[in-house]
């Protein structure tokens, strides 16, 4: 059941909610206005492309990702070099900073380490990531607005090196924290992960969203549904689609080899939106501030292990051992 403006706040300050994390003032956030998009940036012709850049099309399947000995070997690759970029852009998130800047970095990141970004030219989209700030749910486009102090902005990174997709993305703060503000992107980490931990070989897809709902709900915040994970290998999006939310109609079950994002968007007010001109940046209709992170996984003989993290295991994420903490 969500957590109501008048109950006690789950944070344990005994204050309501309302006078606490879901303090409407805090939360209060102007629109997002679109700002002016440079051009697309130039990949070097020696780093291989995903077949859809030349033809518009995809080619690979959109079956249900399964890897085997050798492709997982190839996806662990591209899933660190997602890893990376992404840990590498977070850091330069800053008062100031344009979110173009930070495409513009992750862009040399990419190149730097061999791999296209699987954001540019597809389906006519001309950034090398996603940066969605403060009331944008997802698929903002870079651009010259700077960041102001108290925004957060999603970046969501995807890098196309051996054939694989690796898919993960982060909420990051620019300047000082506002605390309710705080607990939202706090709470949509803890989400990904408890969903994530969820994952047992030959169970339910739906475990993940059992795990992430209910608990995205007692804390007042609520799960975007028409948005979700999906399989990935050597197809950037395919089947089959992750529910964030509990849908009894969905019956997929998962095996191990599989290979999908866990990615919930929850938002500090309705789950309501709307897209803007441009075709791709989806708004919030209250302007209320939403958060995701975003890991790729493979189903294992045990539950789930995470793909999207860096040779040393760092992540911008968060880890299962983090969740397993906190229980």
């Amino acid at each position: 059941m969500r957590l109501k403006s008048n109950d006690p706040c789950w944070c344990g300050s005994g204050n309501k909610h309302k006078r606490c994390h879901g303090d409407r003032q805090a939360l209060s956030y102007p629109p997002v206005h679109l700002g002016g998009v440079s051009a697309p940036r130039p990949v070097p012709d020696v780093i291989v492309r995903p077949d859809y850049v030349a033809t518009g099309t995809v080619s690979t399947s959109r079956s249900p990702q399964v890897q085997d000995a050798e492709s997982l070997v190839r996806l662990r690759r591209a899933c660190s070099v997602a890893a990376e970029v992404l840990i590498r852009t977070g850091e330069l998130v800053a008062v100031g900073t344009t979110t173009d800047e930070l495409d513009a970095v992750a862009h040399s990141i990419y190149v730097e380490l061999g791999a296209y970004p699987s954001d540019l030219h597809y389906q006519g989209y001309t950034k090398s990531i996603c940066t969605s700030v403060n009331g944008v749910i997802c698929h903002g486009i870079p651009d010259d607005r700077p960041l102001e102090d108290g925004d957060i902005v999603n970046i969501d990174v995807t890098a196309y090196i051996d054939g694989m997709h690796g898919d993960t993305s982060a909420t990051f703060h620019a300047g000082t924290p506002r605390a309710a503000v705080a607990g939202l992107v706090d709470t949509t980490r803890e989400a990904t992960l408890r969903g994530i931990a969820a994952i047992r070989p030959f169970e339910p897809l739906q475990r993940i969203a059992e795990a992430i709902e209910p608990f995205a709900e007692s804390r007042g915040y609520a799960v975007i549904r028409e948005y979700g994970g999906h399989g990935i290998g050597a197809t950037f999006h395919a089947d089959p689609h992750v529910s964030h939310h509990i849908d009894r109609s969905d019956d997929h079950i998962v095996v191990p080899g599989m290979t999908f994002t866990v990615e919930p968007m929850l938002t500090s007010g309705r789950p309501t939106f709307h897209q803007a001109a441009d075709g791709w940046t989806e708004h919030a209709d209250d302007n209320r501030p939403s958060a995701q992170f975003e890991h790729t996984v493979l189903v294992t003989d045990a539950g789930a292990e995470i793909l999207t993290v860096t040779a040393d295991g760092a992540t911008a994420v968060g880890t299962l051992d983090s969740i397993s903490a906190r229980r």
